[in-house]
């Protein structure tokens, strides 16, 4: 088992890479894509702006690579921004998402206080990786959240003035909102329950 960690300049790539590591992953950090493609799973990491992120993925050739791996059937995990860059578009900046989940980006109310920054727990199904984390704390920064098109991809819930997704999982592809690399004991475990699913 080989984790591949994305490297589009815009990732917290050192806490994801040592998480993984220590959930037991060996791992690797690269943007070139002949790199990455030697991966079993990959992760693809978020911090900062959508489109900048979209922009970013394409000067450096992996938009097209990360669509055709997801269509591929292989393992694709996007955290926090890039959770939200699995989807069509956002209300954040005017680029295109990837696509790879249908649904769109929204912003919070500005009544609430944004960010949604700090710990908060999910309201998981039955999926099979997250549903051992149900009411289990985890760690968020975002003032966007995702909305899918279909709600059965929906794996986890969490609440912040509404009701918004935190955690999906489409066939070979999931996405966390929050940031499990932040999230102690439980986000390690999560990234554990991650990698058990896919060997």
């Amino acid at each position: 088992m080989k984790v591949g960690v994305v490297d589009y300049k815009m990732g917290n790539l050192a806490s994801v890479s040592k998480a993984i590591e220590h959930a037991g992953g060996p791992v690797s950090v690269s943007d070139p894509s002949a790199d990455l493609a030697q991966s079993d799973l990959l992760i693809l990491p978020g911090v900062g702006h959508f489109s900048h992120g979209m922009d970013n993925l394409a000067e450096l050739g992996l938009k097209d690579f990360l669509v055709d791996w997801a269509a591929g059937g292989r393992p694709l995990l996007g955290v926090c921004v890039g959770m939200q860059l699995l989807f069509e578009e956002s209300d954040e900046g005017d680029a295109r998402g990837l696509g790879i989940l249908k649904g769109r980006v929204e912003q919070f109310d500005p009544s609430l206080k944004v960010p949604h920054m700090g710990w908060n727990t999910l309201a998981a199904g039955d999926s099979p990786v997250f549903r051992e984390f149900d009411d289990r704390y985890f760690y968020f920064v975002h003032s966007y959240y995702c909305v899918p098109s279909d709600e059965r991809m929906v794996s986890a819930w969490t609440d912040y003035g509404i009701r918004f997704a935190s955690a999906v999982h489409d066939n070979n592809v999931y996405g966390v909102q929050f940031h499990p690399e932040k999230s102690s004991d439980d986000g390690l475990a999560l990234y554990r329950r991650l990698l058990q699913e896919i060997t």
